[in-house]
């Protein structure tokens, strides 16, 4: 049941905002700027929507039927790695991806979501061996 209500949630912002990805990637920004010469190439926002798409598509799997994402992070966590990015900002990330969804839905943004978003989050920080997110 938690990948229905996760992928309820990905639908319903994508009805109330369109694409998330600028305001993502701006909170990301603010918070953490060291995060926005890694993408100094990415001028149409092309990388930043893949990698969000990718995200998401990774954590419906972490909801639902697990047959790649515990892998997948995996693999992402030592790329990023590579590139400068250190494990900590993924659980950033999923708390900026979590919280822009809870903004941009405001009253909508049900307990139901909430619950489904923490248990994920709880996987998603188990997975890549964290404490929490």
């Amino acid at each position: 049941m938690t990948k229905e209500v996760i992928e309820a949630s990905f639908e319903a912002v994508a009805e109330a905002a369109g694409d998330p990805v600028l305001l993502i990637y701006h909170k990301l920004f603010e918070l953490h700027p060291e995060m926005e010469p890694l993408f100094i190439l990415d001028n149409d926002c092309a990388a930043r929507g893949n990698m969000l798409a990718e995200f998401l598509d990774c954590l419906l799997d972490l909801a639902g039927e697990r047959k790649y994402a515990a892998a997948h992070l995996q693999t992402l966590r030592i790329n990023h790695d590579e590139l400068g990015v250190p494990v900590e900002v993924f659980p950033i990330f999923f708390s900026i991806v979590r919280d822009t969804f809870r903004s941009v839905l405001g009253a909508e943004w049900s307990p139901l979501f909430e619950s489904a978003w923490d248990a994920l989050g709880q996987d998603f920080a188990t997975v890549l061996e964290l404490e929490t997110v």
